[in-house]
């Protein structure tokens, strides 16, 4: 069983809860691979996916995730609720308390929205992405993306490039990394960096060309505009001049290196289109493992463990 009753960030699970997510994951992940992709293992639990944000391959793969552990799946859609007419974000988290669910899985653009469901709910509460802090379970599924390419976690130099002033993504993975013996490196222009990027426990570059020797694995993070108050960069065209994962780019690094990216993609801006699609690429890897992930998410939080194996 995990530590704790819920993923809102990574400081919620020990390197041995990591450990055991991913073990767990391999299960599933044999499971998703036969004809009849369902087990009974949830049955009568019910899973709320509360989303106020937009999101394709998270909200999806929650989903399935749900749908094949055989538990009752609910999915809540900001545009058609009662949030629309001014009901608060707690007084929804005491709505769903009283209907008795058991697990909720929420995406918020407020960072610390998980926490407040957790002041006023029984339930399990899963962070899908809180505004710019974190997404755990974004970070879990690429480590046992890495781990099933490279074959170990202990002692990987991952460089996480891009927007990491704005990025969820890199709030959870560069922590994750730590915990596990990896060593996480953010390559990102000043614009990009956070005004103290000291204080999130990785090495810091600002030449990506310099560090791609070094590196296992080239994590490129999608620049996000929508966030940004102003333009971070001249163009698009400099930035991936700069900064963009490239042909060419993708020789420098050593020849068992792989690239990751977790998507949308702005291809041609921070990724071309023929590295994402490369065979060194493990961008699909990571869609296909995100739900072997969060069905071992589920099936450890709602203590499944008690009854016996995964599969």
């Amino acid at each position: 069983m995990l530590t704790s009753k819920h993923i809102m960030t990574m400081d919620d699970l020990s390197a041995d809860d990591i450990t055991l997510i991913l073990d767990t994951a391999e299960s599933f992940a044999e499971v998703n691979q036969r004809r009849i992709k369902k087990l009974p293992t949830l049955r009568g639990r019910t899973i709320v996916n509360l989303f106020f944000e937009p999101s394709t391959r998270t909200r999806m793969s929650f989903e399935i995730a749900s749908k094949r552990l055989s538990a009752d799946g609910v999915n809540f859609t900001a545009s058609s609720s009662a949030t629309v007419k001014g009901e608060t974000l707690r007084d929804t988290a005491k709505t769903l308390a009283a209907m008795s669910c058991d697990l909720v899985v929420v995406r918020h653009k407020y960072a610390g929205a998980p926490q407040m469901l957790a002041e006023v709910m029984d339930c399990s509460i899963v962070n899908g992405g809180d505004g710019v802090h974190e997404h755990p379970t974004q970070a879990l599924l690429d480590l046992y993306t890495m781990r099933q390419a490279l074959g170990r976690l202990e002692g990987l130099r991952v460089g996480i490039v891009g927007d990491i002033c704005h990025s969820r993504v890199a709030g959870s993975l560069v922590p994750a990394l730590r915990k596990v013996g990896a060593t996480p490196v953010i390559i990102a222009p000043p614009t990009l960096m956070p005004a103290r990027p000291d204080v999130l426990g990785a090495e810091v570059a600002y030449d990506l060309d310099e560090v791609l020797p070094s590196l296992d694995v080239a994590y490129l993070l999608r620049v996000q505009f929508e966030r940004a108050t102003r333009m971070p960069f001249p163009s698009n065209r400099e930035y991936a001049m700069l900064y963009g994962m490239n042909l060419a780019r993708m020789e420098r690094l050593p020849s068992h290196a792989v690239v990751m990216h977790p998507g949308p993609m702005n291809r041609g801006v921070e990724i071309s289109a023929d590295v994402a699609d490369s065979t060194r690429s493990l961008i699909l890897g990571q869609v296909e493992s995100g739900v072997a992930v969060r069905m071992a998410v589920m099936y450890l939080l709602l203590g499944g463990a008690d009854s016996g194996a995964a599969a």
